[in-house]
């Protein structure tokens, strides 16, 4: 049996299972290679996520956000495709869902098709920062 020192463990940081929920996802999603993407900074506050999607239709792709986790999958309609004789077969022909856990304020603002490349666009939005004084009673 190992044990091992969880930095969310501290007393100094009540609170934030939630965060250590959404680093465990973002691991296990960061183990799976396929399609392959990129994540790419755009400007000062937008992120492009980068899929090669060669092969899939529009249709064939979904794009949910659900909360802070972002689903990318592709589901191939093989029927009326007919049978193929491949004499070579290295384009992937299998489905896929990919998740992404985004950060706080994080928005989708597109999704585009282009040239076997399904890119989404995330933005974050400039908000003002509220200092909030907090009263103090007395029993």
């Amino acid at each position: 049996m190992t044990t091992r020192t969880i930095l969310f463990d501290s007393p100094f940081l009540l609170g934030f299972d939630h965060t250590r929920a959404l680093i465990d996802r973002a691991a296990k999603a960061a183990a799976e290679s396929y399609p392959p993407y990129n994540v790419e900074q755009v400007g000062e506050a937008a992120v492009r996520i980068s899929l090669a999607v060669a092969g899939f239709a529009p249709d064939e792709l979904a794009i949910t956000l659900d909360g802070r986790q972002l689903t990318i999958a592709g589901k191939r309609d093989e029927a009326g495709r007919g049978e193929q004789a491949f004499l070579h077969r290295g384009i992937a022909a299998r489905g896929f869902v990919r998740n992404f856990v985004l950060a706080d304020g994080l928005e989708v603002a597109e999704a585009k098709l282009e040239h076997g490349l399904l890119h989404v666009d995330l933005v974050r939005p400039e908000q003002d920062r509220e200092v909030r004084r907090i009263p103090i009673t007395t029993a």
